[in-house]
């Protein structure tokens, strides 16, 4: 998911946030483990009916192993850029975490590459360093960014770099 901020696309200032897709709410995960652990409790239990006495230990191990399985899962997608661009700073930050990366705005340039498995890869470019991002967006939401970040560093480009006509 993209969301830029403010809505209108003035190179002063512009903040894109890049979040991962999210089917479920926390209220939906929490109410499908819960689901999954009573089918696969009862499913315990009824082997243990059967005579299998050690199904209901098993489908207990099962369900709390998914549960922590579907937590962690859900965890990994709070992962998120942000990329400001201002007049002095193009600047990429990922959250959670501290890390963080700086450009001179004038002289990036975004591309996008062919990568493995054919999924293309965006990268920010400049003075010799590359950066990735939105490797977790899907590839219809890289495309639509790369032309975001195209028009927004392209006003920072009107000037001559010094030719002489």
């Amino acid at each position: 998911m993209i969301v830029l901020r403010p809505a209108v696309a003035d190179s002063s200032g512009v903040t894109i946030w890049l979040k991962p897709n999210r089917a479920l709410s926390r209220r939906g995960m929490r109410r499908l483990i819960v689901a999954l652990a009573v089918l696969a409790l009862a499913t315990g239990v009824w082997g243990g009916w059967q005579g299998n006495v050690f199904a209901p230990l098993f489908a207990a191990l099962e369900a709390g192993a998914m549960a922590v399985a579907l937590a962690v899962a859900w965890r990994a997608g709070d992962c998120s850029e942000r990329i400001t661009l201002g007049a002095a700073a193009l600047e990429v930050s990922w959250l959670p975490g501290h890390r963080q990366v700086s450009f001179q705005p004038y002289w990036v340039r975004a591309r996008l590459e062919d990568g493995e498995n054919g999924h293309r890869r965006l990268l920010l470019a400049s003075h010799g360093r590359e950066l990735e991002i939105g490797t977790f967006l899907a590839e219809p939401e890289r495309v639509a960014l790369w032309r975001k970040l195209k028009i927004l560093l392209g006003g920072n480009h009107d000037q001559p770099h010094g030719w002489i006509n």
